[in-house]
């Protein structure tokens, strides 16, 4: 079959050994994937990111020396069953999945291991108790979208975000906008947007954003439509006098239990929910510096070199970092159903498609964020963007 292999860098179509089931696996004919950013870094940063996996306990992440089909953002047709399947699906059944393979008790990231090819081509194998069907007649190029929408919902479920809370999210390319249209989705009311690019603004905007900043221009954190009563150290101290003065009036109360039922609910006041989807040094610095007090920070860009911050600074502030990766078979699933249901529309990440072919010119259109957010691959079409 039909593959793009990705070697020392270099991307090229070849013909590959067609896909062969384990146990407790399924083949689909893949009929859209995404391109993602880890894919990119992937490309070139590969040994890189495999010494950061091997020292977190994955061991089998892609090396620069070997020939690994990418692709783990991917939408796909039931073809073949493996043995030991309950085959739950006929044969032509649309179908996502989550993109890992278990050989025997060996978990592999399809995508981004040698010994479990990815999307980037014709048929990709996956696991039957990880793939879920397609639901409500969802056209392939949006359901394809469900992993990224899926790491956001997993980002967005950390942040533990209020409907009347500030959300900002720094940083619009594809998973920025992927969290601005999960805060929409879970029903946030004002939310923020920050990034230097004029395209990636419009499309925040588009994804839900009820306010975007160009940074350089001015400061999201003076952007939001719903002010906070606490924007320093003094207002912060300011509530707390203000809230014994008022206590104290109260005869016989015993008013630290209060404090105590504030905590026990999460009553107490905060400050607003920040999504870090930039990834590069010394954002989160910057982040920390400039939020308000009692901020909540979720990482969710992934900064590949090593950063610093101050810690001071987050401390006197009580700034609660976060960070997100990934999402479990729950969120997947939900992601999925929240698209088929109109409750996500990913249609405004989605700015090309390209075949197989046309997949190195893709990765280099990438490189300009006023160009694209996301292209797809269509296996089965032809050219490029």
């Amino acid at each position: 079959m039909k593959a793009v292999v990705c070697s020392g860098g270099e991307l090229e179509v070849a013909d590959v050994a067609a896909p062969r089931p384990g146990r407790g696996q399924l083949v689909i004919d893949v009929r859209r994937c995404g391109i993602c950013g880890s894919d990119l870094h992937a490309r070139v940063h590969c040994d890189e990111l495999a010494d950061l996996a091997a020292a977190t306990g994955y061991g089998n992440f892609m090396r620069s020396e070997q020939r690994v089909v990418l692709g783990h953002e991917f939408c796909g047709e039931v073809a073949e069953y493996g043995p030991g399947c309950r085959k739950r699906w006929r044969g032509g059944t649309p179908v996502v999945a989550l993109p890992v393979l278990r050989h025997g008790r060996q978990p592999e990231l399809t995508g981004l291991s040698a010994a479990a090819p990815g999307g980037y081509a014709e048929q990709v194998v996956v696991q039957e108790s990880m793939t879920f069907p397609v639901p409500n007649g969802l056209p392939a190029e949006h359901a394809a979208l469900t992993e990224p929408m899926a790491v956001a919902w997993h980002a967005v479920r950390k942040g533990r975000i209020g409907k009347r809370q500030n959300a900002f999210v720094i940083g619009c390319g594809p998973i920025g906008l992927a969290v601005i249209s999960l805060l929409r989705a879970a029903g946030v009311t004002s939310i923020v947007a920050s990034d230097l690019s004029p395209r990636r603004r419009e499309l925040a905007a588009r994804c839900g954003a009820d306010v975007v900043v160009d940074p350089a221009a001015a400061s999201p954190w003076d952007a939001a439509p719903r002010k906070s009563r606490v924007t320093g150290a003094a207002d912060l101290l300011n509530l707390g006098f203000d809230a014994m003065e008022r206590l104290r009036r109260l005869p016989n109360l015993p008013w630290w239990y209060l404090f105590r039922l504030a905590h026990t609910l999460n009553a107490a006041p905060g400050g607003p929910v920040i999504f870090e989807c930039v990834g590069v040094p010394g954002i989160i610095d910057q982040i920390v510096a400039a939020a308000p007090p009692m901020s909540r920070v979720v990482v969710v860009g992934v900064c590949m070199e090593a950063d610093r911050i101050h810690p001071a600074m987050a401390v006197n502030k009580e700034i609660e970092l976060r960070f997100a990766f990934g999402y479990d078979p729950g969120e997947f699933r939900d992601t999925l159903h929240m698209i088929a249901d109109g409750k996500i529309d990913p249609a405004p990440l989605i700015t090309g498609t390209v075949g197989l072919d046309g997949v190195r010119d893709a990765f280099a259109a990438l490189g300009d964020p006023e160009e694209h957010a996301k292209i797809l691959i269509d296996p089965a079409g032809t050219g490029g963007i």
